[in-house]
């Protein structure tokens, strides 16, 4: 039986696979839309690029924080703020050490900025300690964030080999970029949060904000209140009680921020330093102190009332019953704590003096000072990862505060240092980075606090200008002091240009140029380097700034200052000239090993086609003369040889000393007589 043909069948695909296939095209085609949307709006050059880093103009070999990376954590873009611009090599090299450091308006130096802020307190005391070696110190913080921005730089900065990441963060957590009482807020959960933060890279994310932003404006609405500074402005809700639910929320935006860039650097490996936080606990009345309800309320009050009364007439028992019943009555009063530890103070309790200041920050209604609770879930996270090292800077403020207690001594206003406790929270960061860090030898002592003090070269502009802000600050809210404002004085060049640079917006550049000059002009030589000395700190990849120190250092016969910056200058930029000059003054100060490396530089770089051979001979033969010096210190040959060496170069510093020992031991040596001789008819020459 024949068989029979394989007719193909005319059943068409199943119905799953139709379901199938238009499930897939539903998800694909938007997607492709959306994706070739956003390419088209990338090829436009639409929106802004949010990354951290961008090329910096000047060189192309530098990288630079972006100035618009900030636009990403701010709802209202007109708010979003601006950092530092600090260049850093886009491939580091064997000798440069790399530290990124994250914060908030603290960690960025607020109420002085550039260098009085402590990573550049820092900064000029590894460099100096560690002439020779390459320290970038990239300081990403900004006013106004909180620890949503730390994280979401943190997740850059991992690919930008860091040596070390430094952080300080937490007074802004309620009121800060997407904090839970903020203006720029979009939510409460964090992992939330984040996620839409990830997305605002996309430029197809941009133009919905920015067709959002244009449509509130369109009627009438900015999400923002008319008048009032950027303080006020971020403020959506000021009254936060001790952990209510508002409050509780900001407390956990900032444990699990902190937990999971902590784990972030911890799978990296990168050590990671953050420090505890400090504010002003005894000279600050709380903001916002909340009274009881109901009945309670009028007994409080009449109670609360006659200890404020006798507080102020000095009659300090009755003060110390009024408010003790008080705080029976409704415990949760943060003036009423303030209070009972301003009494406890003058009683020189100041253990309990401490505990009431505490309490009465944590209930402070108005939360721009971080409640210690925060201190504590830092200090736990830290012990969570081995990588990840506490900086109690919080222990140093008290150490240097009258009875363990920080107050006005310390700090400007509610939360921002002055300028020793910027010097402060440097050390306690400078300790730990020792402590955890393999940092080279140092070649010369290390720096010790106390010369850090003397040495860093503090700017009068810095300081003024930090005056001035502070008190332009309290004329407004939460301060709203109406006499703060009358402190300002405009006298001295100095006042000037401090007020120009605060008020009418003056580049810092501008301010220092101008400075510089009119001290030049009035021969003020140290002033005029110190001005230099702050740009050096600006500028540390600038030779050229390095250089104009070490001539001005030399017109000063500031031998140490002209080799630092000589050698500074010469690692960044090396030329014959700088070898020349390094060379020739380590030999006056008779280091002859020091200046062999700059002979040989200067040699195999020689424009000028001076025969340097002798130079070199004479002083290798010196480095040998003096180990055998070190055997045999009696030896008034050895030390004539090395006078007769240096006589050869021309050093007559290096003659006349040796020549001098070479006579204590023989006090009738003709040669040496003879070579002091030579070199007195030179010096009258």
């Amino acid at each position: 039986m024949p068989k029979r043909p394989i007719i193909p069948s005319s059943k068409g695909p199943s119905k799953k696979r139709i379901i199938l296939f238009k499930g897939i095209s539903i998800i694909l085609v938007p997607l492709v839309i959306l994706l070739l949307l956003e390419l088209l709006l990338r090829i436009c050059n639409y929106g802004n690029n949010l990354s951290l880093f961008i090329e910096y103009k000047g060189d192309k070999n530098y990288l630079v924080f972006n100035p618009d990376a900030s636009k990403k954590f701010f709802t209202e873009q007109q708010m979003a703020t601006r950092g530092n611009s600090e260049i850093f090599k886009k491939n580091k090299d064997s000798n440069t050490l790399r530290i990124f450091v994250l914060g908030e308006s603290t960690t960025i130096g607020y109420p002085y900025f550039h260098n009085g802020s402590f990573h550049r307190w820092l900064q000029y005391r590894l460099t100096h300690t560690y002439p020779d070696k390459n320290f970038e110190i990239i300081n990403l913080s900004l006013t106004a964030v909180n620890s949503y921005t730390v994280l979401g730089f943190a997740k850059e900065i991992v690919n930008y080999k860091p040596d070390a990441v430094l952080i300080y963060t937490g007074h802004n957590e309620f009121y800060g970029a997407m904090g839970a009482a903020s203006t720029q807020n979009i939510g409460s959960n964090p992992h939330v949060i984040n996620f839409i933060l990830g997305l605002r890279d996309l430029r197809l994310a941009q133009l919905i904000i920015n067709i959002y932003e244009g449509a509130k404006k369109s009627f009438g609405s900015t999400g923002l209140q008319p008048g009032g500074d950027r303080m006020q402005l971020m403020v959506a809700k000021q009254e936060i009680p001790y952990h209510s639910d508002l409050y509780e929320k900001g407390v956990t935006q900032f444990r699990e921020n902190m937990d999971e860039i902590m784990d972030l650097f911890g799978k990296r490996q990168i050590p990671l330093f953050i420090s505890n936080l400090v504010s002003n606990e005894k000279d600050l009345k709380p903001f916002i102190s909340f009274k009881p309800d109901g009945i309670k309320l009028a007994g409080f009050k009449t109670v609360f009332d006659n200890g404020l009364k006798a507080f102020e007439n000095n009659d300090l028992n009755s003060a110390d019953t009024w408010f003790k019943k008080a705080d029976e009555i409704y415990v949760s009063s943060a003036l009423c704590n303030y209070y009972l530890g301003q009494l406890a103070y003058k009683q020189n309790d100041f253990a309990k003096a401490k505990k009431y200041f505490i309490k009465a920050k944590d209930l402070d209604g108005l939360r721009f000072r971080a409640p210690e609770q925060f201190n504590e879930i830092l200090a736990t996270l830290c012990n969570k990862y081995p990588n990840t090292h506490l900086v109690d800077t919080k222990a140093a403020f008290e150490k240097n505060s009258d009875h363990q207690i920080i107050g006005d001594e310390l700090t400007v206003d509610h939360v921002h240092p002055d300028l020793k406790g910027y010097a402060i929270m440097s050390d306690a960061f400078y300790e730990a980075i020792k402590k955890y860090i393999v940092l080279p030898p140092a070649n010369e002592a290390d720096i010790t606090f106390e010369q850090l003090l003397k040495k860093m070269p503090k700017n009068s502009i810095d300081s003024l200008s930090g005056v001035y802000r502070v008190l332009n600050l309290k004329k407004r809210w939460p301060y709203n002091d109406p006499h703060a404002g009358d402190m300002v004085k405009i006298e001295t060049k100095e006042e000037t240009l401090a007020y120009e640079l605060v008020f009418k917006n003056i580049k810092w550049n501008d301010v220092m140029g101008n400075l510089f000059g009119d001290y030049l002009n009035n021969h003020e030589l140290l002033k005029a380097r110190n001005v230099l000395e702050n740009l050096s700190l600006e500028y540390p990849a600038d030779p050229g700034i390095y250089e104009r120190i070490a001539m001005l250092s030399g017109e000063m016969n500031d031998t140490e200052n002209i080799i630092f910056n000589f050698r500074k200058s010469f690692n960044l930029a090396p030329t014959f000239n700088k070898a020349r000059y390094l060379f020739v003054t380590y030999l006056k100060m008779d280091q002859p090993a020091e200046a062999i490396t700059y002979i040989n530089y200067a040699i195999n770089n020689n424009p000028s086609g001076f025969n340097l051979a002798a130079v070199k001979n004479n002083t290798e033969q010196i480095i040998q003369l003096q180990k055998q010096y070190l055997i045999d210190t009696t030896s008034v040959s050895v030390l004539m040889n090395i006078a007769n060496s240096y006589s050869e170069m021309g050093s007559r510093e290096g003659a006349t000393k040796y020549a001098e020992k070479a006579l204590k031991s023989d006090h009738e040596n003709k040669a040496a007589l003879l070579l002091l001789g030579q070199s007195k008819g030179t010096l009258n020459k």
